[in-house]
C-alpha cells in the first residue's frame, strides 16, 4: 500500500486562518493515513471473501482511493488557507467576495469527497456479482455454487414433504421446537399459494439457477476446448481480431496506431485501450464481434446464424441478480463449438 504526500505547511496555514488553537505538526498526515488504513483493512476483508482473480482490482481501487484522498486533503487545506475566518480577521475590511469564492470551492470539494468515499462502496461490491469466466477459478466457483443450489433445492423439497405429511415442521432434521414453531406460524400467515416451507415459485427459481449454472460450466469446458482454434483469429488489412477465450475479451490488434476516426468509432462502440494487452478490447459477445467488423469495415464471408441464435437466446434469458450468473455470452456454433467463426 502506498501513501501520498500531504502538505503539512498548507495544513498549518489553513489552521492558522480558521482556529485560535496551535497546529499539531503531522496531524493532517495522520488523519489522511488513518483513512487510508481503514480502506486497506476493508480491502483485506474483501480479499478473504472473493476469488484471487479480483485481488489486483481491489489493490487498484485502494491506490485510487489513497491518491484521490491525498489530492482532496491538499486542495481542501489550500482553499481553507486562501481566506481567513471572520473570527480570526475581524469584521473590518473583511474580504466578502473572497470568502464567497472560498465557500463555493468548499461545495465543489465536498462533491469530490463524496465521490472518493464512493470508492469504498465499489471495494465492497468487487467479486460479489456474476462469476467472470475469465477468472481462473471460475470452474471451482461455479461447481461450489451448483452444489450449494442443489443442496438448498433438496432440503426445500424435503421440508415440503415433511410439512405435507405432518402439517408442522416439528421433528424435521435438526429443527428445534422454537424454530419449527416460528416457521409454522410464518406458513399459516402466508397467502394460500405460499402456505408451504418452500413455495413452488422458490423451487422454480432454484431450478432455473441450477440450469444456468450447469450451462455456464458446459460453456467453460467448450471455451477451454476451442481456445486455440484458428477461427478465433481474423486478419484484416492493418491488424487482426482475436477472440480471447481465456480473458473473455474480443481484442483488436493494429500494426500501427489507428486513425483518430477509427479510435473514436471504437470508443463509441465500448472498446477501450488496454495497455497491458496492447489491444483495443471489450467483453466477448456476439455484439462485440458485429461492432468490431462494422467499425473496421469487414464484410462477413459466411452467415452469422449461430450468432443470431445466441443473441435471441440471450434476450430471452432473465436478467442476472447478484446471487446468480447469466449464461456466458460466448459465441456458440450449432455443432457446440464455443465461438462464431470470424470469417
Amino acid at each position: 500500500m502506498k501513501y501520498y504526500e500531504i502538505s503539512e505547511e498548507t495544513a498549518r496555514r489553513a489552521n492558522m486562518m480558521n482556529s485560535m488553537r496551535d497546529y499539531k505538526p503531522g496531524s493532517a498526515t495522520a488523519e489522511y493515513r488513518t483513512a487510508v488504513d481503514q480502506a486497506a483493512a476493508l480491502v483485506e476483508q474483501q480479499k478473504q471473501k472473493v476469488s484471487p482473480f479480483y485481488h489486483d482490482k481491489l489493490d487498484g481501487l485502494l491506490d485510487r482511493y489513497a491518491r484521490r484522498l491525498a489530492a482532496y486533503y491538499n486542495d481542501y487545506y489550500r482553499n481553507e488557507a486562501a481566506c481567513p475566518s471572520i473570527l480570526i480577521s475581524g469584521g473590518s475590511n473583511f474580504p466578502v467576495r473572497k470568502k464567497e469564492k472560498q465557500n463555493s470551492r468548499r461545495e465543489t470539494l465536498m462533491h469530490e469527497y463524496n465521490e472518493i468515499q464512493s470508492i469504498l462502496d465499489k471495494i465492497k461490491s468487487v467479486g460479489t456479482g456474476p462469476i467472470d469466466p475469465a477468472d481462473p477459478h471460475a470452474r471451482e466457483l461455479l461447481e461450489d455454487r451448483l452444489q450449494s443450489l442443489q443442496s438448498t433445492l433438496d432440503k426445500g423439497k424435503a421440508m415440503n414433504a415433511h410439512y405435507r405429511k405432518h402439517k408442522t415442521m416439528k421433528g424435521f432434521q435438526d429443527f428445534t421446537d422454537e424454530k419449527a414453531a416460528k416457521m409454522d406460524a410464518a406458513i399459516s400467515s402466508a397467502p394460500p399459494f405460499a402456505q408451504t416451507p418452500f413455495p413452488d415459485f422458490e423451487l422454480a427459481s432454484l431450478r432455473g439457477k441450477i440450469k444456468r449454472t450447469q450451462e455456464n460450466l458446459a460453456k467453460l469446458a467448450s471455451m477451454e476446448e476451442h481456445k486455440d482454434d484458428a477461427a478465433n483469429t481474423l486478419n484484416f488489412d492493418g491488424g487482426r481480431i482475436f477472440l480471447n477465450m481465456e480473458q473473455n475479451r474480443l481484442q483488436i490488434f493494429f500494426d500501427e496506431i489507428p486513425s483518430e476516426d477509427i479510435r473514436a468509432a471504437l470508443k463509441s462502440h465500448s472498446f477501450r485501450w488496454s495497455r497491458r494487452n496492447e489491444a483495443w478490447q471489450r467483453q466477448l459477445t456476439h455484439n462485440a464481434i458485429y461492432d468490431a467488423k462494422k467499425v473496421l469495415g469487414i464484410t462477413d464471408t459466411k452467415s452469422a446464424t449461430a450468432a443470431n441464435q445466441g443473441d435471441a437466446a440471450q434476450q430471452a434469458a432473465p436478467l442476472a441478480t447478484p446471487d446468480e450468473d447469466p449464461p456466458l455470452d460466448v459465441p456458440t456454433a450449432p455443432d457446440g463449438q464455443a465461438l462464431m467463426p470470424l470469417a
